[in-house]
């Protein structure tokens, strides 16, 4: 119940879809599969290819993971985007 109305709050206001990433970009930069990133990070191949699709936010200590294992920053990898119920 609580995922629904939390669901339908999201729709309405945008919430939930204001982190973007560019693990797709990095991981070809490095020729790397997301199985391979996967295991680097400690995660399932599944689970980086959600957050590519931007299905998933990920947690603090696997956005600081992710970007250690490209040696960049995490505001490297990942910005946030303004939604329209923070701008209101």
């Amino acid at each position: 119940m609580l995922y629904l109305l939390f669901t339908m709050v999201s729709q309405k206001w945008g919430l939930g879809k204001c982190l973007k990433n560019r693990i797709r970009e990095y991981r070809a930069k490095y020729d790397m599969k997301q199985e391979d990133l996967a295991k680097l990070v400690g995660v399932r191949r599944e689970t980086i290819g959600k957050l590519e699709k931007g299905i998933h936010n990920p947690s603090l200590v696997l956005a600081w993971n992710i970007a250690k294992a490209f040696n960049i920053s995490i505001e490297d990898i990942f910005t946030v985007e303004s939604s329209s119920y923070i701008d209101k």
